[in-house]
């Protein structure tokens, strides 16, 4: 159907393009500027609501003029995405030597040399050519890229987004090619935005291939520390060992800035005094951090699953199993701390929301003493309402009658209000004694 419709447009493009350069009428350029931008425009608006596929599949279609007459009305900022679905006879066919590049994303190759890692920058496809890497990092992709690279080492790169939707169970299995698949999530933590960020490994042919759609604090790491430290990889194995690793130190690291904040939030908290705009604020700061401290335990038991099915895989060294086991020691520590800061977390939420009613409390019983004091004056009040009262002060003037009236009840509002206070100091004093 697309096909056909573009086909329809395109020749109808040539069309009004024949036709007018046949006028010879003084007005032919007017005419022609109008008809050809109306067919341009709704030529652009049909592209622009394609998926890169179908228009790359369109170009390899059409006959190679109609390619050429399409290839000039697609927007530039899509070209670099569609010449990655081209086939390599019509690309070289619509731009030449034109080679598709990687943009916005991030493609990283690394080498083993002497113990140490060598970055290699991928901006295009010949890039790939004369490379032997033990990891390609693949950040921020896009689907034709991740197909091309995936093409080069003979498998299929899944998209990191869609991981999430995997069962538990699926996330980490063997294919039959060999390549292992591992769907893991990273923890990023910024400021006002702590969130967990899913990265799919595949181990094939001493080659890890990692796939995330954001920059990881982890993996930064491990570039660092591959860089400077030689000897701390041997192979791929040693580097998803260490890339779990450094996300474990992340977590830990994370927790411990959990720890301060949670202390600050307590010294609040066994104040003596909180208003209910600080109780608010407290139950916001230790909200975020029950999300955070959530966040950490998922991350870790998946991250203890991956190294489970690792182990079970017998494809590690006994220096690298021995590494396995030491980061699974490590995320059982940070089990009961995670466990531990959760307990914290109840108890600080107990006492704020504790506060908070206390704060209510206060409120309530200063309403039930207004309406205590003002009880008896009521009463007076609609018993001065009434005709008896005119009866009563019958003879007095009536300036005199209510001046008196008023001040008798102001001092009978006064007494309750004093014999009150008086009760409740006594009660306090007798607590006082008590405990």
């Amino acid at each position: 159907m697309s096909i056909e419709k573009m086909t329809e447009l395109l020749n109808k493009q040539k069309l009004v393009e024949a036709v007018s350069l046949g006028q010879e009428s003084p007005r032919h350029e007017l005419i022609e500027t109008v008809v050809h931008r109306q067919h341009k425009a709704e030529l652009q608006h049909f592209i622009a609501s394609l998926p890169t596929g179908e228009i790359s599949s369109i170009l390899e279609t059409l006959r190679l003029d109609d390619a050429r007459l399409l290839w000039e009305q697609i927007p530039q900022e899509r070209e670099n995405d569609i010449l990655w679905e081209l086939v390599d006879e019509r690309r070289q066919e619509l731009v030449g030597d034109r080679e598709p590049s990687f943009t916005e994303s991030q493609l990283n190759a690394f080498e083993l040399v002497d113990g140490k890692l060598r970055q290699i920058a991928i901006t295009g496809r010949g890039d790939l050519e004369s490379v032997r890497p033990v990891w390609v990092d693949l950040l921020n992709v896009t689907k034709a890229e991740r197909q091309y690279v995936g093409q080069h080492f003979g498998l299929l790169l899944p998209d990191p987004g869609d991981t999430i939707d995997l069962e538990v169970s699926s996330r980490f299995h063997i294919e039959e090619n060999g390549a292992i698949h591992f769907h893991s999530n990273f923890l990023l933590d910024r400021d006002d935005d702590a969130r967990s960020i899913p990265v799919a490994f595949i181990l094939y042919e001493g080659i890890l291939f990692s796939m995330h759609n954001a920059e990881l604090p982890a993996f930064r790491l491990q570039r660092r520390r591959a860089r400077l430290q030689p000897g701390s990889v041997s192979d791929c194995h040693d580097l998803l060992l260490d890339l779990y690793s450094a996300d474990i130190e992340y977590s830990a690291d994370a927790l411990e800035d959990m720890y301060d904040t949670l202390r600050m939030v307590g010294n609040q908290v066994l104040s003596e005094t909180m208003s209910d705009a600080e109780a608010a604020a407290i139950l916001a700061d230790i909200a975020e951090e029950e999300d955070m401290n959530g966040r950490i335990r998922s991350n870790i038991l998946d991250t203890q699953r991956a190294l489970s099915f690792l182990l079970r895989c017998k494809i590690l060294m006994p220096h690298q199993q021995d590494d396995a086991r030491q980061t699974l020691q490590d995320i059982e520590s940070l089990n009961s701390h995670t466990s531990f800061l959760f307990g914290k977390i109840n108890f600080l939420m107990d006492a704020t929301i504790g506060f908070i009613n206390i704060n209510q409390n206060k409120r309530v019983s200063q309403l039930t003493i207004f309406g205590v004091v003002f009880m008896p004056i009521n009463i007076l009040a609609g018993m001065g309402g009434m005709s008896e009262f005119s009866m009563m002060t019958k003879g007095i003037p009536w300036p005199i009658a209510y001046a008196s009236f008023a001040v008798g009840v102001g001092l009978l509002g006064w007494f309750t209000y004093v014999l009150l206070r008086h009760m409740e100091n006594k009660r306090l004093r007798q607590r006082g004694k008590v405990f």
